[in-house]
């Protein structure tokens, strides 16, 4: 064939005779199984961390245990995590059923990869087999997917001229040009009410972030909020209203003095905002008083609802991207990831597999390590994905500060509700599913460890269970006191508990502040991940301009909405809190308690749902049903 009929392959062939490949060793072994050979041609692709091989005929494997080829690709694979089997029927021949036993792959520089399958193939479709070394686990390839699924959702959303474009938006129905790629139900919701200050007020409630809020019963002194101010036709009384349990602040003093960054050649800016909220007699939280600066100055003014119309929404959008901050770095990062990771570090460390703490624990840490670990490499590194996309996310120091605020307290729900005075709060979800679901699992830890631990002195004596606690307090809590963790266990009731808040973080809380990411931050204006110009300095100068200047530019926008989307994904085998599918428990009463917590979840999911279907609103965070077993996403 020649170029003029359109073909290249002679040429294509001479350039990959002139490239010095890189060479796989692959061998497959069949099962020692009567009728485990095949006749049938068998194919093979390897995939690795950098790419893939072509699909390789498997010459010699017909009738045979064992053939080993070579697989030759233009460069390195990379780690390799998963290979690619199918096998196609010859003419004149039947399909039969082959029973490969496992493949090992030799690369170019000497690693053996070995992936485990023992399992009849009996059809012509490709199938998937993971290495089992243990070292990568599927956490990889899902993170591995999600990584190429983020660029080719920018790849896409660039093909519409908007992944790049350094453009400030010029009306804000423009946004829709990038909202369109993906929508949810409460996306929508979101995009239609986002200007409303009952929405703005749920939000704290409800939304990604609901670990903020709390009473407030006396001003703080850098907040000089008068009556007048928040009710100017004296309707209620600002010091009546803290007495009666009515007003509430969330103070962004966490990110005060914290370095923004330069996006596409911009200087961004980020607020530590102080926001007020009055509960209504119709039980709706509304703002009443947004300063956006910790430190009250002539040029910090305290932003009212009786304000303009662009000034009074230009705080709130100055207040959402705080929240978006607070939230990823504090309440979803350091809460929930970071945490878990410390509980799971210490369990693999001190706690050995026949240990009743393990088998409960094991399941809540499924792919904590691995997604954490991938993430530090492949999302939040110097060259990482998400560092690109969006570089706060890598501004550790408001994580570290938050720190010195993680107390034991704080990451019990019943403790932290009654310490932010939130216990009577109406229409507070997140409160009422979190404490049905802390009370549910605290019963089945309870059943299960006091099965095994008749007496306080029996978790006193178990070094090994000591040892657990210590390294959290020591290498989690820095040794710290004063954040009320344990040193030690000397009671069945403090173990329990303990344990209830382990597995509470890695599975409700990690859902609660996970899943609903892109809902609520999908449509861009509701949740800026940052903003292009300063706040206003006096009231009166703010328009729908000013406003549009402000907001992310496009694409900022574009790939802020892709890694949302992404962070807000299902894991692809994703395991529900309360299943198990892998049964470390033996004996018949742990496995009754799994089978009653089990009872007891499905009876809470059905009804939030049964909830749910009366609310504007839907609240499916907490839903048994839709939370993860473990931080695995």
């Amino acid at each position: 064939m020649t170029a003029e009929n359109g073909s290249f392959f002679p040429t294509r062939i001479l350039l990959l005779s002139r490239t010095k490949m890189v060479n796989y060793k692959v061998t497959v072994y069949t099962g020692d199984l009567a009728g485990a050979t095949t006749l049938n041609n068998v194919y093979i692709k390897l995939v690795g961390t950098d790419g893939e091989s072509q699909r390789k005929w498997m010459t010699g494997l017909k009738g045979a245990t064992m053939s080993t080829i070579t697989v030759s690709c233009p460069t390195s694979l990379g780690k390799l995590v998963l290979i690619q089997l199918d096998k196609q029927r010859l003419p004149l021949i039947p399909e039969d059923s082959w029973f490969p036993a496992k493949v090992e792959v030799k690369s170019p520089c000497g690693d053996t990869y070995k992936f485990p399958i023992y399992r009849w193939i009996t059809d012509s479709e490709v199938h998937h087999f993971r290495e089992g070394t243990g070292l990568l686990k599927f956490a990889y390839l899902t993170l591995l997917i999600n990584s190429l699924l983020l660029f080719y959702s920018l790849a896409e959303l660039n093909l519409k001229g908007l992944a790049a474009s350094k453009e400030s938006w010029s009306n804000i129905d423009d946004i829709n040009r990038v909202f369109w790629w993906k929508k949810t139900e409460i996306s929508d919701y979101v995009q239609e009410h986002w200007k409303e200050d009952a929405f703005f007020g749920y939000q704290f409630l409800n939304g990604v972030n609901p670990m903020l809020i709390r009473r407030c019963s006396v001003l703080p002194s850098n907040f000089p909020v008068t009556n007048d101010m928040v009710f100017p036709n004296h309707q209620f009384n600002l010091a009546q209203e803290m007495k009666n349990g009515n007003i509430f602040l969330c103070d962004y003093k966490r990110l005060d003095g914290v370095k923004t960054s330069i996006i596409n050649e911009k200087k961004q800016y980020l607020m530590a905002p102080l926001v007020l909220l009055h509960k209504t007699p119709d039980k709706r939280l509304m703002p009443i008083a947004i300063q956006l600066k910790q430190t009250p100055t002539d040029d910090n003014p305290i932003f009212l609802p009786t304000d303009s119309k662009y000034d009074w929404l230009m705080a709130k959008i100055f207040v959402r991207s705080a929240e978006f901050s607070e939230h990823e770095l504090n309440v979803h990062l350091l809460r929930t990831h970071l945490l878990a990771e410390v509980f799971a570090v210490s369990l693999l460390r001190n706690i050995p597999m026949v240990h009743p703490l393990y088998k409960l624990l094991i399941p809540h840490t499924r792919y904590t390590l691995q997604i954490n670990f991938l993430a530090r490499l492949r999302l939040i590194s110097e060259t990482g994905v998400f560092t690109k996309v969006q570089k706060h996310i890598t501004r550790l120091s408001p994580s570290l500060r938050s720190l010195s605020s993680m107390t034991y307290r704080s990451l019990c729900i019943p403790e932290d509700i009654a310490d932010r005075g939130l216990e009577t709060v109406p229409n507070f979800y997140y409160r009422d599913d979190g404490l049905r679901l802390w009370k549910i699992i605290n019963r089945f830890v309870q059943g299960i460890l006091e099965h095994y631990y008749k007496s306080d002195t029996e978790v006193q004596k178990d070094s090994e269970l000591q040892k657990w606690i210590g390294d959290i307090f020591e290498h989690g809590f820095l040794s710290q006191p004063s954040t009320g963790i344990p040193q030690r266990f000397t009671t069945v009731p403090e173990l329990v508990k303990f344990v209830t808040m382990v597995i509470f973080t890695g599975s409700c809380q990690h859902a609660a502040v996970n899943s609903g990411q892109y809902d609520y931050g999908g449509w861009m204006p509701n949740t800026p991940t940052s903003l292009q110009q300063p706040p206003p300095t006096k009231k009166g100068t703010t328009n729908e301009a000013t406003m549009l200047k402000t907001l992310p530019d496009v694409s900022t926008t574009a790939q802020g909405m892709a890694t949302l989307w992404l962070l807000s994904k299902q894991s692809s085998d994703f395991v529900p809190l309360g299943q198990y599918p892998e049964e470390h428990f033996t004996e018949e009463i742990p496995r009754q308690l799994i089978k009653d917590f089990q009872a007891e979840l499905k009876t809470l999911s059905s009804e939030i749902k049964e909830r749910n279907s009366t609310l504007e609103i839907p609240y499916t965070y907490m839903n048994p049903a839709e939370v993860e077993n473990s931080v695995a996403i």
